[in-house]
């Protein structure tokens, strides 16, 4: 991994919309930033840089929506995503770095399918999802946060069918994938994910980390995140086009 002026061309911008995302708008485009990173990066390189830096701006985000979060609905997130952290674990240990981009491709075009799906009124539920469902959901984020910071869809599904406020949602959002990223930390150190060179391109985007993260706050308080989002899943489909097709080439 070089630190060059393409490396900051692209790191630059994704971790500032993943702050955003992570400081007021529930996580959705925090999940950009790995597959834009895995354009030039090894995906592991992508994951790996990406998981301090998100660590960094849940730290930010939790003072601002501190106890406004629905704990129901976060503890049936939460008790799933261990199971499906261990399921993410196990992928990695026999996946090769084609398996990881196909797979984040993947996730990335999935991701716009659902937006999509939900701004046309396809994903409209009746009734709240029960506790069961979140687990299930929870089981699912765990994986996909795990192989590709991606946790955000599955979590919304359940957690956009519960009756929650716009805070509830951001807070309860907040609090679950601090804890993930926690979980996630040890075996990510374990399989060698993080490196020297990740670590050093850290300490100089982590002002950024935190910036994204003031500015998603206020953002979450005075701006709608139509523009936002609607320029996230352009990059993301570009990205995740991209990403299978180098997979499978």
């Amino acid at each position: 991994m070089e630190l060059d002026p393409v490396f900051f061309a692209v790191a630059v911008p994704a971790v500032l919309f993943a702050g955003v995302s992570k400081g007021g708008f529930g996580s959705g485009a925090a999940f950009a930033a790995t597959p834009l990173l895995a354009l030039i990066l090894e995906p592991g390189q992508a994951l790996g840089l990406m998981l301090p830096l998100l660590m960094l701006m849940d730290i930010g985000a939790l003072r601002p929506f501190w106890r406004q979060w629905h704990w129901p609905s976060a503890r049936a997130l939460l008790i799933g995503s261990v199971p499906g952290v261990a399921l993410g674990v196990a992928l990695w240990s026999v996946a090769d770095a084609d398996v990881i981009r196909l797979l984040i491709g993947a996730v990335s075009l999935g991701f716009v399918a659902f937006r999509g799906a939900g701004a046309l009124g396809l994903l409209r539920t009746v009734r709240p999802l029960s506790d069961r469902a979140g687990i299930v959901a929870g089981i699912v984020a765990g994986f996909t946060s795990f192989v590709s910071h991606a946790g955000g869809p599955p979590a919304a599904v359940y957690l956009l069918s519960r009756p929650l406020s716009k805070t509830e949602f951001q807070a309860t959002t907040v609090l679950v994938f601090w804890l993930v990223n926690l979980l996630k930390f040890p075996p990510y150190a374990g399989l060698g994910i993080f490196t020297r060179q990740t670590l050093l391109a850290d300490l100089l985007l982590a002002p950024l980390a935190f910036a994204g993260v003031w500015l998603g706050v206020w953002m979450h308080r005075r701006v709608s995140g139509r523009l936002f989002f609607a320029l996230t899943y352009v990059f993301l489909t570009c990205a995740g086009l991209k990403l299978i097709w180098d997979a499978l080439s």
